[in-house]
């Protein structure tokens, strides 16, 4: 199959690690293309449509998927996708969602509407993306008046790091609010991935 007629995903660079390690456990490295957009995007939903059209406007006839979910969008990545017959997103309102999956995540969400979730990748740059990006680190007494409405920290971990783990109680002290983890690993975004074989049957990654 020639680099051109090659499956297309678009993706958020937040998932570089989790889907890279999906289409491996698939042998499909080299049978998917895969084109990241920036992982900041995720702070910054109003850019995700804008980065996504300048794709696939100039993806021809090849068969596209997009790797993510509704992700702050409000509903703005489905009422693009309408200009694209045929190109589907990950099902969900987010990332928490489908790595933990729908019943986990309701669970969650109803138990404590106030969860501040992460996953691994905002784990690890949890500094970066938000304590420097809500100018956090600058202006620390601004954290009451953006958490205070918020009762917990999430870790839904994608990998059993303890490197991870720590980072993630750390934000959560770094927070003012307690700590809870779930390991769910990458099983929900492999069910959430079409997988394009040679004769064009779809089917789903597994891990």
């Amino acid at each position: 199959m020639s680099v051109d007629a090659r499956p297309l995903i678009i993706a958020c660079g937040a998932l570089v690690s989790e889907l890279r390690s999906v289409l491996e456990a698939n042998h499909l490295t080299d049978v998917v293309e895969v084109r990241y957009l920036p992982a900041n995007l995720h702070n910054r939903p109003e850019g995700i449509v804008p980065a996504l059209r300048e794709h696939l406007d100039k993806r021809e006839s090849r068969q596209t998927f997009v790797g993510y979910a509704d992700c702050g969008t409000g509903g703005l990545i489905d009422a693009m996708l309408i200009d694209y017959p045929g190109v589907q997103r990950i099902a969900g309102a987010h990332c928490y969602e489908f790595f933990a999956g729908s019943e986990l995540f309701n669970e969650l969400h109803d138990d404590q509407p106030g969860t501040f979730y992460l996953t691994d990748f905002l784990a690890k740059h949890f500094n970066a993306l938000v304590w420097e990006g809500l100018g956090l680190d600058k202006h620390p007494e601004l954290r009451d008046t953006y958490f205070g409405n918020y009762t917990r920290v999430v870790l839904l971990s994608q990998t059993e790091s303890d490197s991870v783990l720590e980072v993630a109680k750390q934000a959560a002290s770094q927070l003012g609010l307690t700590f809870e983890h779930r390991h769910v690993g990458v099983k929900g975004l492999a069910n959430s991935i079409p997988v394009t074989f040679g004769r064009g049957e779809i089917t789903k990654a597994s891990v």
